[in-house]
């Protein structure tokens, strides 16, 4: 599947990214706006393939996953570059960095896979910036991954076009998408974005099988308003099901908006209220310790089925995909050990 267009003789070719809606127009030696994509002589090149800066064995709960292999290492990898550009991002020296400014190690596809079977990790992650944006890297690492047997997973903003979101989805076990606000004004100030891709991207990677969970990052006077979250959750609700996994999470004052307080707890409290409110069934609490909304009950009897501590889990009664509450046979939706 072809991820340009072009025009013009030869070493003259501009090209047109068409990975992302922002569809970027370069001239020969151009840049596209995640940084990382290129015009060198008329074809578009990604500067990072195989060539991550990040390379680290996780917990799965951090990506965070609950309702997919919970307790289980995850190898995950990320280069430089994204096409967002959020004023809040907590990995900036990474996203919002040219691939020649990081140090850089030498990882093709092939030797990912190998990585993670020696350290006996029976999952693969794309992380911590934009996996979308090294797109053919993420693409092949996942295609070698799940022909090895391992699982893979995205943690993405899900800013790119359908097609292409399509072809990833389809060798992607598990996705965490971030849904940042339910307001285009919100996505266009603080992202540099729009909302409707990313609704999109959510919806296709239920119409393709993945496995999903949803994150939503509390930001203090910009994205903290209970009518506009009862929206995201009854958007939920309606287009993702109500056995989607919503993972609300702290906001800590970090790159360009360190002038705003962290999420006061009450509020994470009061939006994962309002999300059961609305249906949905299984809502975490995250970047904060000393709650119970960590953990996943049973929503039919309360029965307590995995305990968690931060990214520890510390029991899991469940079995199978899906499990079932050995209390009162409810079915609980992923995939358990």
């Amino acid at each position: 599947m072809a991820l340009t267009r072009s025009w013009g003789p030869g070493l003259f070719r501009a090209v047109v990214c068409e990975l992302c809606p922002k569809g970027c127009v370069l001239a020969p030696g151009e840049r596209g706006d995640c940084r990382i994509r290129v015009n060198l002589d008329g074809e578009l090149v990604a500067l990072t393939y195989g060539l991550p800066s990040a390379v680290h064995l996780d917990p799965v709960e951090k990506k965070p996953l609950n309702h997919f292999r919970p307790g289980q290492p995850i190898l995950s990898v990320a280069t430089a570059g994204c096409n967002l550009h959020c004023r809040n991002c907590q990995n900036w020296t990474l996203s919002q960095a040219n691939p020649e400014e990081l140090d850089n190690v030498r990882l093709p596809p092939e030797d990912l896979v190998a990585l993670a079977k020696r350290y006996r990790a029976p999952m693969v992650a794309f992380t911590y910036s934009e996996p979308l944006v090294f797109y053919e890297y993420t693409l092949e690492g996942s295609e070698r991954a799940r022909a090895a047997g391992l699982d893979t997973v995205l943690v993405t903003a899900g800013y790119a076009n359908p097609g292409p979101l399509r072809r990833l989805y389809r060798v992607t076990s598990a996705a965490n998408i971030d849904l940042k606000a339910f307001s285009d004004r919100f996505y266009r100030r603080v992202c540099d974005a729009t909302l409707k891709p990313v609704l999109d991207a959510l919806v296709i990677a239920k119409e393709e099988g993945v496995w999903l969970e949803v994150t939503h990052l509390v930001v203090p006077t910009l994205n903290d308003d209970p009518r506009m979250f009862r929206k995201l959750a009854r958007w939920m609700r309606a287009n993702l099901g109500p056995d989607t996994p919503l993972h609300i999470s702290r906001f800590h004052p970090r790159y360009k908006l360190r002038n705003l307080p962290p999420t006061p707890r009450e509020t994470l409290e009061a939006f994962a209220d309002l999300a059961q409110e609305e249906g949905i069934r299984y809502v975490y609490v995250g970047n904060v310790l000393g709650t119970g909304r960590q953990n996943t009950v049973c929503p039919s009897c309360g029965a307590l089925l995995v305990e968690r501590r931060g990214y520890v889990v510390r029991r899991n009664r469940l079995r199978g995909a899906p499990g079932r509450c050995p209390d009162c046979g409810t079915e609980i939706p992923g995939v358990w050990l």
